[in-house]
């Protein structure tokens, strides 16, 4: 098996990557109370330091917003601050760099988690096709508040903050998530987003919340260290958009105009129900890194990069089981296969547990 391509160094911006070999971002539910990054998170990445770049955990910018049973982490609070400062010590102590994914959960968290808050979107569209974990067991969605125009520059700043404790924790950058129906994603999409103004309708207002946020991060860690992830086909969380072919082709042009860091585009629909070619229009409108995710083997991987279709690969699954993944990719050593039922249980079990192959 050849996987030479994966072990060229990359540049993504201002970060110098000594492999191609990502780890995608995993919500994994080991936070401490309050949302504070925990020490056996600290070791888990630390153990993965040998990826080219590790792209933490969708992280919580704002009070108030979370949708993975409080036990999600935050980057809002001096607690939370110090709490990452673990992670991000542990993880340049073994060589590696980790970048943090700022995210707000928008209709997919629920009041039972947030003080009585109700969630909020740019709709008032619940999401339908499952229903979420709660202290009181499992809820439906419940119905966002439509977020009015007038709020959005609140978010916009949430985000702005956030990246600045991102800085002082000590990341290697950000990288802010615009997926999977989440706040900005359900902005970015017309199956959630049906609102009028400047903030609905069209692809330019419907993206307009994303890029007003993309640019004030961009204010506090300068483009080169600024990453994007989108999923323009993935139907988790009731998403659906009605061109996705035209979405991401508007996107990719002005994260073009930005000259960002990379871009990370979820290829397809984890459910298979949309279908349709994004990666042809997010390579031709978009000439940074591109770095590509969603089941990916390290074959495949190696021959798209090997294609010239994409700079880098962000595996998932593959790296909460084999910490070493990298090595066991150049050595073309078996994967270890990991135990779902542990993907979100507190604890060790499933997290810091799995075997390298020295061990």
């Amino acid at each position: 098996m050849n996987h030479a391509s994966l072990f060229k160094p990359v540049t993504l911006g201002e970060l110098a990557l000594p492999n191609r070999i990502l780890m995608a971002p995993l919500t994994r539910c080991r936070a401490d109370v309050g949302h504070i990054p925990s020490s056996i998170m600290a070791e888990h990445y630390a153990q993965r330091a040998s990826a080219g770049l590790i792209i933490a955990e969708a992280t919580m910018v704002m009070e108030g917003n979370s949708a993975f049973g409080m036990s999600e982490p935050g980057i809002y609070s001096p607690e939370q601050i110090a709490g990452w400062k673990k992670t991000t010590e542990a993880v340049h102590a073994k060589g590696g760099q980790i970048v943090l994914q700022l995210w707000h959960g928008g209709r997919a968290c629920h009041s039972l988690l947030n003080q009585g808050r109700q969630p909020v979107g740019p709709s008032p569209l619940p999401i339908t096709d499952d229903e979420t974990h709660t202290p009181e067991g499992k809820k439906p969605y419940e119905t966002p508040r439509e977020l009015r125009d007038d709020e959005l520059p609140g978010i916009v700043e949430g985000f702005r903050q956030a990246a600045l404790n991102a800085k002082e924790a000590g990341f290697d950058g950000i990288e802010v998530h615009s997926a999977n129906g989440y706040l900005l994603d359900s902005f970015l999409r017309d199956g959630s987003n049906q609102r009028s103004g400047d903030y609905g309708g069209s692809i330019k207002n419907r993206a307009r919340l994303l890029l007003e946020v993309l640019d004030a991060t961009i204010t506090v860690w300068g483009a080169a260290r600024v990453g994007v992830r989108i999923s323009p086909l993935n139907s988790f969380n009731s998403m659906h958009d009605s061109d996705p072919v035209a979405l991401t082709t508007f996107v990719a042009r002005e994260l073009e105009k930005r000259k960002i860091a990379y871009l990370h585009l979820m290829r397809g629909d984890l459910f298979g129900i949309q279908q349709g070619d994004v990666v042809t229009p997010a390579r031709e409108n978009f000439s940074g890194p591109l770095v590509a995710n969603m089941g990916y083997t390290p074959e495949e991987a190696a021959a798209t990069i090997t294609a010239s279709t994409f700079d880098a690969v962000a595996f998932g699954r593959s790296f909460i089981s084999n910490p070493d993944l990298v090595e066991r990719i150049r050595k073309g050593a078996e994967l270890t296969v990991p135990d779902a039922s542990t993907f979100y249980s507190p604890g060790l079990a499933g997290y810091n547990d799995y075997p390298t192959l020295s061990a």
